[in-house]
């Protein structure tokens, strides 16, 4: 994990890697919980009877969105900016689900600084985000994603 105490600190961080987050188990009560949350109650991620007859591996896979929405939990173990008022998601410029994530698998989020951007107030950081299955080559998603970390000067 990178810790700066601000944002402007994170220049030199310009197209290298911030660090890894530590592994999270995707589990079938986090998957349930996510369809009950979306709305999202197709089989592939629900039915666990189905899918170990239907499915490749016999086992349910999680929402590429449950994978996406873990970003901002995953991320708070790649970098930290100590004197900061806030930080916000300005969103994505590129999302792309590569691989499925079979329930009973652990992901762990990959993360490099792509551009940095000053801001009124604070910075825009543009990350570059690497979902990874423990076990498997091919990652489980990639994102361009956009951050606004506001200082604490503001």
């Amino acid at each position: 994990m990178i810790e700066v105490d601000t944002h402007e600190d994170m220049q030199q961080y310009v197209g290298k890697e911030l660090g890894s987050s530590d592994w999270l188990l995707i589990d079938q009560a986090r998957i349930d919980a996510f369809a009950a949350v979306s709305g999202d109650y197709n089989w592939i991620h629900v039915d666990t009877d189905r899918a170990s007859r239907e499915l490749p591996g016999g086992k349910t896979i999680a929402h590429g969105l449950l994978t996406l929405s873990l970003l901002a939990f995953l991320g708070r173990d790649t970098y930290k900016v100590r004197k900061r008022k806030r930080a916000v998601n300005y969103g994505s410029n590129r999302v792309r689900f590569t691989h499925p994530v079979p329930c009973g698998s652990r992901i762990r989020l990959h993360r490099a600084l792509a551009a940095y951007e000053a801001v009124q107030g604070g910075a825009r950081l543009t990350f570059d985000n690497r979902i990874e299955i423990e076990g498997v080559a091919r990652p489980a998603m990639l994102a361009e994603t956009i951050s606004i970390v506001y200082s604490s000067e503001e």
